[in-house]
């Protein structure tokens, strides 16, 4: 699908791109490091000794000087479109390797979940200006250098991606923002100090305040739509038709997530059961929520359970499946590497089974138990069940004896506060939701398919 062109002619219709890319980076650093020598908001980083002689101060401002101007040599570069030259604003070939060699489906899941886990512990390092400027930077340098490969350019620079990789700078900033927000608060409760909402409670009128800057930002995005347009062709494509459909076909991007779901359920499960699931958890959220702290400003110690729950199914189980649906997801939903070409021709050798094929075939050696011929309906039900006992105990185990355990161990304090009822709706609720990074993880390491597998009856799980 991609790779249609010579190295040579797609590194000539980068070059201006790339050039820019670059320039603009240079100007980007350029304006921070004079902002925080104008505001007076540099931090000595540390200092240097001249002959022993001088401690020279090295200040934020000068890094990020020091940055612009790095970036202002890689831009005559890439400005350059010549091979040799451009190999120098490149990935290499053994970096290109090894993400392609270690980022596969089970790496990426695990890994998202420890990335945010990270995120989390070090929420305190994370959040300061220095760090989040130089994490902004490298990300913008490794997309920078990533462009000259043309499957990775493809994907990213394809009209329908290009507002998605947009929309995920614009999330790591604003999680970045309230987290931000959220660690300073903290900070002012282990001082006594009210949060910072309650002190900047400046009112705004409506009229005239509230509607020009509403104007003023209507004038901007419309502004951005125009030269959006006309510098990106709208991703139209010819009319429908059965005869000739897209490979890979693709919902809306909001819809990835759920897409995605779909390799690992039943339509009925995937498309209705935990879509309704997370609904009524949205929906049930007021009711099940005991802590009272935390209303109307941004705090993380003091509600660290709903925060760690939120953040895991919005980023973890949501965010990331959308990344996956978008840049990593080709022809016939094949799991691609972030360099890999999109091949229509790849197929993947897959034996997946079932939990009790695994259990009656692999672990005890017997045919899986099957109704004698002419048995009546409540006689084939009965073998069925046997069948498929082992997943039927291990989902009951999961979703009904494992609340109890919780209850008497790590989740105590839960099950006081909140009662029976509300305890069982809420573990539920986790375990249902920890139930697709697991189903995932068995799919692509065990290759699992069905914890329950009933198709008499139309009826996986």
């Amino acid at each position: 699908m991609h790779g249609h062109l010579s190295q040579a002619e797609f590194l000539a219709g980068m070059a201006a791109f790339l050039g820019v890319f670059y320039l603009s980076l240079a100007i980007m650093n350029a304006i921070a490091a004079a902002f925080l020598w104008e505001s007076g908001r540099g931090v000595t980083l540390f200092r240097v000794n001249v002959l022993g002689l001088y401690s020279l101060p090295f200040t934020t401002p000068i890094l990020w000087l020091l940055v612009a101007l790095y970036f202002v040599a890689l831009s005559p570069l890439a400005f350059s479109g010549d091979p040799y030259m451009m190999w120098w604003v490149s990935l290499p070939a053994v970096v290109i390797d090894t993400i392609d060699y270690w980022v596969n489906p089970t790496v990426y899941t695990v890994g998202s979940l420890v990335f945010f886990g990270s995120l989390f512990w070090m929420r305190r390092f994370f959040v300061k200006p220095v760090v989040a400027w130089c994490c902004f930077n490298l990300v913008l340098l490794f997309m920078g250098f990533s462009m000259t490969n043309q499957s990775f350019s493809a994907i990213v620079t394809k009209a329908d991606n290009v507002p998605i990789v947009g929309l995920m700078f614009l999330l790591g900033f604003f999680t970045w923002l309230a987290t931000s927000r959220a660690v300073a608060n903290d900070d002012r409760a282990l001082r006594g100090e009210p949060p910072l909402e309650s002190v900047d409670n400046e009112k705004v009128l409506v009229w005239p305040d509230l509607v020009y800057t509403e104007l003023i930002c209507m004038v901007a995005v419309l502004a951005l739509l125009l030269v959006w347009g006309l510098l990106l062709q709208a991703p139209l494509e010819e009319p429908a038709s059965s005869v000739k459909t897209p490979n890979p076909s693709k919902a809306p991007w909001y819809f990835l997530g759920l897409q995605e779901m779909l390799v690992y359920y039943d339509p009925w499960m995937a498309g209705v059961v935990l879509p309704s699931v997370i609904l009524f958890g949205l929906i049930a959220i007021p009711y099940l929520d005991f802590n009272k702290l935390g209303n109307g400003y941004y705090t993380i110690s003091q509600r660290k359970f709903a925060y760690l729950n939120f953040q895991f199914g919005f980023l973890v189980l949501w965010v990331t499946l959308i990344v996956m649906g978008t840049f990593l997801r080709g022809p016939n939903w094949n799991f691609f590497h972030p360099f890999e070409t999109w091949d229509t021709h790849k197929v993947e050798a897959l034996s997946n089974v079932d939990l009790s094929q695994w259990f009656w075939n692999d672990l005890f050696g017997v045919a899986r138990p099957k109704a004698p011929e002419g048995s009546g309906g409540f006689k084939q039900f009965i073998y069925i069940v046997y069948r498929e006992s082992p997943g039927i105990v291990f989902i009951v185990s999961y979703l009904v004896l494992l609340p109890p355990v919780m209850a008497v161990t790590f989740m105590r304090k839960f099950f006081i506060k909140m009662g029976f009822i509300r305890f069982m709706v809420l573990t539920n609720l986790m375990l249902m939701m920890g139930l697709l990074p697991l189903k995932m993880i068995l799919r692509w390491s065990v290759n699992l398919k069905y914890f329950i597998s009933i198709p008499e009856y139309f009826l996986n799980l």
